[in-house]
């Protein structure tokens, strides 16, 4: 699998191979010495796992992104590696313009879920946070503006930065700034952990359209 990733990055135009690891050890040790811009992150591997290595980079290294690529679909490994860090997630049969375009989004700061996986991920995250009629949960202890409220509902409905800059009508640089808002208000580091929250919060409905 290494070697065919790296055949179909070497061919692709901008984008730059820098090495291969066997294990997490390894890849945590490679990130301190090559400065990558995101890693290929297998989920099953020797000496420590997927998971784990995803956990030290992302925050060791904040600005490395990580794309988790492997055989396993299933919520048992999905959700572990979104939860780590990771800023994508796809599965090995990924067509190679999947997985480039894949790679890009998580070097310009979006979300990567193949589309296989997207419906697992979010029964998992309705059913790890689903808000109950009542619950204390649904009274979130922050204010969101209506243009960030905006952006979550957007963001629920799996859109990317250029999207919800189109159907919003304005720059992506303001897109980034409400997401950086949205962030920081709900004490999260990243896409997914905000869609999360904001679950949690019941601020919005996951589904796909």
């Amino acid at each position: 699998m290494r070697q065919a990733l790296k055949i179909i990055l070497e061919a692709a135009p901008g984008f730059q191979w820098l090495g291969e690891a066997t294990n997490g050890i390894e890849a945590v040790d490679f990130c301190a010495g090559n400065n990558p811009d995101v890693i290929l992150m297998d989920m099953q591997m020797p000496r420590m796992d997927g998971v784990e290595a995803t956990r030290i980079i992302t925050t060791n290294y904040p600005d490395v992104g990580v794309l988790a690529i492997t055989a396993f679909s299933s919520e048992e490994y999905l959700v572990p590696a979104l939860r780590a860090g990771a800023a994508g997630y796809l599965v090995k049969d990924a067509e190679p313009t999947e997985i480039l375009t894949a790679i890009q989004a998580v070097h310009d700061g979006n979300a990567a879920i193949s589309a296989s996986v997207s419906q697992d991920l979010i029964l998992a995250i309705r059913d790890a946070h689903e808000v109950k009629p009542n619950s204390t949960l649904g009274q979130i202890p922050i204010a969101l503006s209506d243009r960030e409220h905006e952006v979550l509902q957007l963001l629920a409905r799996g859109r990317n930065n250029p999207e919800m800059a189109a159907e919003m009508h304005v720059s992506e640089a303001t897109v980034k700034a409400h997401l950086s808002r949205i962030l920081a208000k709900l004490g999260v580091r990243d896409r997914v952990q905000a869609l999360i929250r904001a679950a949690q919060y019941g601020l919005v409905e996951l589904h796909m359209d």
